[in-house]
């Protein structure tokens, strides 16, 4: 039996490179044609089994803090409000900016973020309804959470009314501050899934090494291309 290729957001959590076999095992490996890899199972939605493309939409689980591949028809059950929490909801496609509003290296260094580049998350709780933001970085080990600072984010926030702007669960803040770069985007959740596993991949040595960094400038050269500018009074469109 065929195994299945990993689905959706899975295929960015795969390890971080293939392990080669040894010169004797690679000498003596048959090469008939049965011995050819097999082309990878199509990608299926996770709540109706239904084969998707890879321009299927994701629908976000808060209760289980994951992310699920969804046809089209199951993604439009989930993108309107009823009021409750709700355990599922779909993710937008909205990528914004606001160019009104640069993020400074030094409004950065107020957040005590020892790294370049994290991305920041509005929480519910789906037992107790409440809400927190909480911030993450993208690393060789996956997602790591730091403390945030929150009385210095809600100063952030007074002056930067796209950090406000997020939907709760579904929607991120991320942020790429060093001597070059002062990005900052409104995002769907799914894109930082998917930057957290390009880092897992691609991650080498102490730094990261070229290909992570080159990986990060593609990551953000695509918000740039895709992001429209930040406008307050339609900020829930």
């Amino acid at each position: 039996m065929t195994p299945r290729a990993p689905s959706g957001l899975a295929r960015f959590a795969g390890p971080a490179a293939p392990v080669p076999a040894p010169a004797s095992a690679q000498a003596s490996a048959p090469t008939s044609q049965s011995a050819q890899p097999s082309a990878p199972a199509p990608d299926r939605c996770e709540m109706c089994d239904t084969e998707i493309d890879d321009r299927h939409g994701h629908v976000a689980d808060l209760e289980k803090r994951s992310i699920m591949c969804a046809c089209r028809a199951c993604y439009l059950l989930f993108t309107r409000e009823t009021g409750d929490v709700q355990r599922y909801r779909a993710v937008p496609d909205r990528r914004l900016h606001d160019p009104a509003h640069p993020m400074t290296a030094a409004e950065w260094e107020r957040l005590q973020i020892p790294v370049a580049v994290a991305f920041f998350m509005r929480t519910t709780a789906f037992d107790t309804h409440q809400e927190s933001i909480t911030a993450f970085y993208p690393g060789p080990a996956g997602a790591t959470e730091c403390l945030l600072d929150l009385a210095a984010w809600e100063r952030l926030r007074d002056d930067h009314p796209l950090l406000a702007a997020p939907q709760p669960d579904v929607e991120a803040i991320v942020i790429r501050s060093d001597t070059e770069h002062g990005d900052c985007y409104l995002v769907p959740v799914d894109t930082c899934y998917e930057l957290v596993g390009r880092m897992r991949m691609q991650w080498r040595g102490f730094d990261g090494g070229d290909e992570a960094r080159a990986s990060i400038d593609s990551y953000f050269d695509e918000l740039r291309r895709l992001s429209r500018p930040f406008q307050p009074e339609a900020a829930d469109g």
